[in-house]
């Protein structure tokens, strides 16, 4: 164990300083957070779309009989209560006591104020902090109040948790159980990097921390422990942060390698890949409906999306000096103009039997296979609102229900493959979210010839500083 490795106070009690990372739609379960909390540390299970099951253990899958976008998203919420519940209590039994559970979830999920409403108010006593990122949750305070439990905002900036805190945060510091700053560039998932950050230029989270830490003790937030997320692998690597007046109390979180521990729930194919992967492999994207940035391993999914993307042509509906090239669309030849390069570029997709044009919110057009732009259709008409904006079905969760644009085709449906992977063995055409240091796995001798470990055996080696 590393010498200047302590205990730390986390939603009330002395635990390691090891927080389990949250990982939505059935990955972060209340199987692996009980297990990282009967080991001492910090599980937490995801509140994202979670798993339900029944009195004697089977699952039920969430069932869509609404006939409109609007009914679909009630029947979601309502399983991801249920759900939520039932992970939870499965993350109490499991921890035998130990540790602490906390619940994840995304700001911009679907009504995700009323998800944590509906499960805080069934699960006191069994959820001792709930962590929320993606987007700006100025709101999880006074949640957190009301039922008594810890909080601890994502984010990616000390400008992000300054904002925070002058809203809200500053009226309800006593539940304020830490700040966790995710590195945008490290982390697996959705990233918060801002528009004045380069995504091809790393930056070192020591400065960044040290920021945050400086503004934090200018607050009285001296004792709130900071937790450092993206980008953790071995501790060892992490000894200059410890009993470091600079950064204060730490506490480090680890979400990719709790993927391949025994307690994970993901398919075999998905561990095994973590262990094959090389350094590269997972990378920055733009295409998830979200808007946000995020870290996925490239895969056949990925590679397909990278496709449409670049086969894409701007377009106009009246020609002008610069495009002025006729070309003719759909089964009824409706015509638009582009460039006489770009005439050419088209084309020849049309040759590969990329034969089907659809028009983006940027005036631009993507040309696809007749199968995929069916595929893609029936997946914005199938939509069930499971984010608070979707860029690729047109949806949000409130006034008049739509972003006020075309259904960006360039994008997914993010529920639907990570449904998918979760519960399938498909792992090259499904998204697969990852942490930038899943390359580790291969040379890392804990994980030599495949080797799969248990949580118990993860957190223990861990405290080792490996």
């Amino acid at each position: 164990m590393l010498e200047k490795l302590k205990k730390v106070k986390i939603s009330g009690v002395e635990v390691l300083p090891i927080i389990e990372g949250g990982k939505g739609v059935s990955i972060s379960t209340g199987l692996s957070a009980g297990a990282f909390a009967a080991a001492g540390a910090v599980g937490t299970f995801s509140g994202v779309n979670a798993e339900d099951y029944d009195d004697e253990g089977n699952p039920r899958y969430a069932v869509y009989n609404g006939k409109t976008r609007l009914e679909r998203n009630r029947e979601l919420i309502e399983h991801s209560i249920k759900a939520a519940i039932s992970q939870a209590k499965i993350a109490w039994e499991t921890s035998k006591g130990k540790g602490r559970i906390h619940m994840n979830v995304l700001w911009e999920m679907a009504n995700c104020q009323e998800v944590l409403h509906g499960v805080l108010e069934k699960t006191k006593g069994m959820i001792h902090g709930i962590t929320c990122g993606a987007g700006m949750p100025y709101k999880l305070a006074e949640i957190a109040e009301k039922y008594k439990v810890h909080y601890y905002p994502i984010v990616s900036s000390m400008r992000a948790f300054k904002i925070l805190w002058k809203r809200s945060y500053s009226k309800s510091v006593d539940l304020l159980g830490g700040v966790v700053y995710e590195d945008p560039w490290k982390a697996g998932g959705h990233n918060g990097l801002s528009n004045a950050e380069d995504p091809e230029v790393f930056e070192d989270p020591y400065p960044r921390v040290a920021e945050l830490r400086k503004f934090m003790n200018e607050v009285g937030l001296h004792e709130v422990p900071i937790v450092m997320a993206g980008g953790v692998w071995f501790l060892k690597e992490w000894e200059h942060w410890l009993d470091n007046p600079e950064i204060g109390p730490i506490v480090f979180q680890f979400g990719t390698r709790p993927i391949v521990t025994k307690e994970s729930p993901v398919s075999d194919e998905w561990k095994k890949k973590l262990l094959t992967l090389e350094e590269g492999d997972v990378y920055l994207n733009r295409f998830s409906p979200t808007g946000f940035y995020s870290s996925a391993v490239e895969n056949e999914f990925i590679k397909e999306l990278k496709g449409r993307e670049e086969r894409q042509v701007p377009y106009l509906r009246k020609p002008d000096n610069h495009m002025a090239t006729p070309l003719a669309l759909g089964p009824r030849g409706r015509e638009v103009f582009v460039t006489p390069e770009d005439r050419e570029k088209v084309e020849d997709w049309i040759e590969q039997g990329f034969t089907e044009a659809m028009k983006t919110p940027d005036e631009t057009l993507i040309f696809v296979t007749p199968e995929k732009a069916e595929e893609i259709r029936k997946d914005q008409v199938d939509c069930m609102g499971c984010l608070s904006h979707c860029k690729f079905s047109n949806w949000k969760d409130h006034d008049d229900y739509t972003i006020g644009h075309k259904p960006d085709p360039r994008s997914f449906c993010i529920q639907k493959t990570l449904q998918n992977i979760a519960h399938g063995n498909d792992i090259e055409n499904e998204l697969m979210f990852s942490g930038h240091n899943a390359y580790k796995f291969k040379d890392d001798p804990f994980y030599a010839n495949g080797y799969v470990p248990t949580v118990q055996e993860l957190v223990d080696r861990i405290m080792e500083g490996e």
